[in-house]
């Protein structure tokens, strides 16, 4: 995964390695060495120990034990997207279901930000203007509120480093997102998280070169950006 917006120029090196390392990992996560106890989450087992993971596009079905759990924390979700000359449509990422999750995507056009509540409160957040076509970063920030679980926080979308949409998420999940829903990048392949799109044919119609999770101060970047140094980093440290 290639993160670095347009102005300062992507490292076509350091993107060729990454998907190298996303087809060696096929479907699956690369391998990790630790297994930890998240109290967070209700004393769920987590697989990953470390503030980041960096996740391919096909990846998909991902329990969510196996991926690095955002809630009731800030966090950030980075993608390096390539959007096809018609436009940018479907998903980028989604982790859960219709019952609970959050979903980074895009809907005519625009990137937009969906976190589903329990099944019953939805919550978007939408950039203004459509992704042009070619390559891209884009990015979600959440900064949590604190003062305890399943509280809110604000979202901000960005692409290449820039500020396209802003909003607030009043709650969230404090828990598990679903039993048997998982996370996918590039698709959305159970029960769609968000009403903007049905439970098929909603794989993103362009490229998702690889996406990066990151909890706590891991998520904050400064330009909000991750360059392409960081994201090698990442991704040999998890071989």
């Amino acid at each position: 995964m290639a993160l670095q917006h347009a102005e300062i120029g992507h490292e076509t090196g350091a993107l060729t390695a990454l998907q190298d390392l996303g087809e060696h990992a096929g479907r699956g996560l690369l391998r990790h060495e630790h297994l930890v106890l998240d109290q967070p989450a209700a004393g769920r087992p987590v697989l990953i120990k470390s503030k980041t993971q960096l996740l391919f596009g096909g990846m998909g079905r991902l329990s969510e034990n196996s991926v690095v759990n955002i809630k009731n924390k800030s966090h950030a979700v980075t993608a390096e997207i390539e959007v096809p000359p018609s436009g940018a449509q479907g998903v980028i990422i989604a982790q859960g279901a219709n019952i609970g999750g959050w979903s980074l995507y895009a809907n005519k056009g625009k990137l937009k930000y969906c976190y589903n509540v329990a099944g019953v409160n939805h919550y978007f957040v939408e950039a203004a203007d459509p992704l042009p076509a070619g390559e891209h970063q884009v990015r979600m920030e959440f900064a949590y509120a604190g003062g305890g679980l399943g509280k809110g926080g604000q979202v901000t979308l960005f692409v290449d480093g820039k500020k396209v949409g802003e909003g607030s998420v009043p709650m969230t999940q404090a828990m598990v997102f679903s039993a048997d829903d998982g996370c996918d990048v590039g698709a959305d392949s159970g029960a769609p998280v968000s009403p903007d799109y049905g439970p098929k044919d909603n794989a993103f119609n362009g490229r998702v070169k690889g996406v990066q999770l990151a909890i706590a101060d891991a998520a904050e970047s400064v330009d909000h950006l991750v360059s392409p140094e960081d994201a090698m980093r990442i991704a040999m440290a998890r071989q």
